[in-house]
């Protein structure tokens, strides 16, 4: 019993004396393990009475307990102070001096697609509006067939598709997939957005790409109206411009409205008198929308005998270029830096 005492006042001493996890680990196989002291004592327990075997072996393993807890003790200790001597080590300032300036490093910014995507959403979240995501990658039902564009339709010849080689996914033509999505899983009433990146096999100008972003919006109740639909939107135009915008509504088809309309902005790049931008004509086409579809509300689970909604798909791109007047939507896609920097910093 006295050796056991002896060697956990031993151990404790040398136990403090440790810096390294290896040397802790040592020590801890020189006492407990198979050729150590503590070995040594339970061997000369065959010797023992039955009253000594049964004292000592418990004095035994309270030793192996105390000198475990030491060693997790001394192990937390140990990483806990190589830590802190690596984090002193590779300290490394990230605030930005003058002389760091001066070596070309500039602050970061945020892209303008990602400024009027945020502006927008906060101006729905203010009028009710939920803001929704979805897949890049769909299927043919949620991309076509849902929003009232059949196979057989001749709707599909007026987008170009990026289709898988299974020819059952694609790389979704527009965000109005999300309405799909939206409704099933939504009851009446609801009103949601949903922004994203959309791709269609087109030849890019100055105001076409291949790939660019929309911003889709959905409100869905009892007795919405195109007056709803007007007045969403002016409100939105006007709250992104800072200013009446002049707007004009025009028919327009598509399949997932009915009536369908095209929503125009007179061209502010050049005042309306004619540009690249707007071919010309002083108007540029920013806002396809309309009454939802009865079978668009069918294929999202939605009664169209007591509910009908608005729809649009909004052309983030083409409000970038009217809100900051930029004449090629190809500077937005380019990932030019000096592009980039012009505007809002972090």
């Amino acid at each position: 019993m006295q050796v056991l005492e002896t060697l956990l006042n031993d151990f404790t001493k040398e136990v403090n004396e440790i810096h390294k996890v290896a040397d802790l680990l040592n020590l801890k196989a020189k006492y407990v393990g198979k050729q150590g002291p503590l070995a040594d004592v339970m061997k000369g327990l065959k010797d023992a009475t039955p009253e000594e075997k049964k004292n000592i072996g418990s004095k035994a393993n309270e030793l192996k307990n105390a000198i475990e807890t030491l060693v997790n003790q001394k192990m937390l200790e140990i990483e806990l102070h190589e830590m802190n001597e690596g984090l002193e080590k590779n300290k490394i300032d990230i605030s930005l001096t003058d002389s760091v300036m001066d070596k070309g490093l500039q602050a970061a910014g945020l892209h303008p697609v990602t400024i009027i995507q945020q502006e927008i959403e906060d101006i729905f979240i203010s009028m009710g509006f939920e803001v929704l995501d979805g897949p890049h990658i769909e299927d043919e039902f949620h991309n076509f067939e849902a929003l009232n564009i059949p196979a057989t339709h001749p709707a599909r010849d007026m987008q170009d598709t990026f289709w898988f080689a299974d020819k059952k996914h694609l790389l979704r033509t527009h965000t109005s997939t999300i309405q799909i999505r939206g409704m099933k899983e939504r009851k009446p009433p609801f009103r949601f957005v949903g922004p994203g990146k959309v791709f269609r096999c087109e030849r890019t100008d100055a105001s076409h790409e291949m790939v660019f972003h929309q911003l889709e919006g959905m409100m869905v109740g009892e007795d919405v109206s195109v007056g709803n639909l007007i007045y969403f939107m002016k409100t939105l135009l006007t709250e992104i411009f800072k200013k009446e915008v002049e707007v004009r509504l025009r028919p327009g088809f598509f399949p997932f409205v009915e009536p369908g309309f095209e929503l125009d902005i007179k061209c502010l790049i050049c005042n309306g008198k004619g540009c690249s931008v707007c071919k010309h004509v002083g108007w540029v086409e920013l806002l396809p929308c309309g009454m939802v579809h009865p079978n668009v509300l069918k294929a999202g689970g939605i009664d169209p005998e007591k509910h009908n909604g608005f729809a649009f798909g909004l052309g983030l791109d083409r409000l970038v270029m009217m809100r900051y007047g930029i004449d090629d939507i190809r500077h937005i896609h380019a990932g030019d830096l000096r592009f980039n920097s012009q505007f809002k910093s972090f």
